[in-house]
């Protein structure tokens, strides 16, 4: 992944692709998908975002049905690449999954993870001496399984560089956010969190 991205005179689309699998965490993927399109539809960028996964149709956490934008068959390559968490002690052995994460990282310009998204990064590759954060209940293990991670506690959003983390479920709108305003401008995600009706918490830890 580089770890700078500019959205001025450009006239493709700036592709979002959110990562999804059976068992995710619904606001894992949702709260981000409406920060963005949120921002989308409040200030009119240029901006693609999808839903992104193995099948067409995934049930996510509690049964909840979802079809995706695109597969890891015919996605596009994204610029701004989000994993987000749930269910992951079964997806970090899916082959399929690891592989087209580690892909789509390659060429994106940002890569994020959400909650438990976190061990999905690490077991990919993606992530290795770098510092980020994961849901409370996670960080033991989270530590105890990628020693070589700096894993960070109390921290909402952690930022480093072109890799950006956060907290569990609800901490992922807080970091879509803050992704809206180092893409923009600050109060681009300051309206994008009034819009939603949300208060922002936009203190994040930069590496």
């Amino acid at each position: 992944m580089t770890n700078s991205i500019s959205t001025e005179n450009n006239r493709q689309p700036l592709r979002f692709a959110i990562v999804i699998y059976p068992d995710a965490e619904v606001l894992d993927f949702a709260g981000p998908y409406e920060v963005f399109t949120t921002a989308v539809r409040t200030h009119q960028f240029n901006w693609q975002v999808q839903l992104v996964a193995e099948t067409a149709m995934i049930k996510a956490r509690a049964g909840f049905m979802v079809q995706s934008h695109a597969t890891f068959a015919d996605a596009e390559k994204p610029d701004i690449l989000v994993v987000v968490g749930g269910d992951h002690t079964r997806e970090v052995n899916n082959p399929v999954l690891l592989a087209w994460i580690k892909q789509a990282s390659a060429s994106a310009k940002i890569v994020a993870s959400v909650c438990t998204g976190a061990f999905l990064l690490a077991e990919a590759g993606i992530v290795d001496t770098h510092n980020i954060t994961t849901h409370w209940e996670d960080i033991a293990d989270l530590r105890k399984l990628y020693p070589s991670l700096t894993v960070h506690e109390h921290c909402r959003v952690v930022n480093q560089g072109a890799l950006y983390s956060s907290g569990g479920i609800s901490a992922g709108i807080d970091m879509a956010l803050t992704l809206v305003a180092d893409i923009t401008k600050k109060a681009d995600a300051e309206a994008t969190a009034r819009q939603m009706e949300y208060q922002w918490d936009d203190s994040c830890l930069r590496i």
